[in-house]
């Protein structure tokens, strides 16, 4: 496994993506109940010394809709059927991992969490230069994420026990075989220790 040495909480981020009831519905029941467990327990880690949080959510508005292009193979359905309505409750952040006072919060309306947002702006004014990711799923937010942060210089790490997929042959493959090009791996117990030490 690929990791990293130190964690500067003041640079770092922690980036939930895409934990809302309509995706986590996605997943089997018990798998969900565990990575919540989990996430609670790495964003309080985050808090506790002093880094920064920040929930990306899927949503859309009329507008939206009627800017997918029929050819778009991802979104032409979200559009037809007019799914994942932004004030729609199940595209709110799962209450178990809620947003407070001071943490960033955007929306989204394509597969990254930077594309079709300001979070990249929001992230550098904050002085942030690393990204922990988390979130679901990986063959679509963790893995376009990653990606574009990548292009953009961030220093990556993706929460190995933070993230899951529908699909787990894709998501073995992405976290074992494509994932660690871009970015340090790191379980939740991992990233604890090193903000306990860089904090301490």
């Amino acid at each position: 496994m690929s990791t990293t040495s130190a964690l500067d909480p003041a640079r770092t981020a922690l980036l939930v993506l895409d934990c809302q009831p309509a995706i986590l519905g996605l997943l089997p029941e018990s798998d969900t109940e565990a990575l919540l467990g989990r996430l609670e327990g790495a964003i309080a880690d985050v808090r506790a010394a002093g880094g920064t949080v920040a929930y990306v959510r899927a949503g859309f508005t009329e507008a939206d809709w009627a800017a997918i292009p029929a050819a778009s193979r991802s979104f032409a359905p979200i559009a037809q059927h007019r799914l994942m309505h932004h004030a729609d409750p199940g595209t709110a952040v799962h209450e178990r991992l809620a947003p407070r006072s001071g943490d960033l919060v955007v929306r989204k309306v394509r597969h990254g969490g930077l594309s079709t947002t300001d979070l990249d702006q929001r992230l550098r004014a904050h002085g942030i230069t690393a990204l922990i990711i988390a979130g679901v799923s990986t063959s679509g937010v963790v893995l376009s994420t990653v990606l574009d942060a990548a292009d953009r210089d961030y220093r990556l790490h993706v929460l190995t026990d933070g993230v899951a997929d529908p699909d787990p042959v894709a998501h073995d493959v992405l976290l074992h075989r494509v994932l660690p090009a871009r970015a340090h791996l790191l379980g939740t117990a991992e990233l604890r220790a090193l903000l306990q030490q860089a904090h301490g």
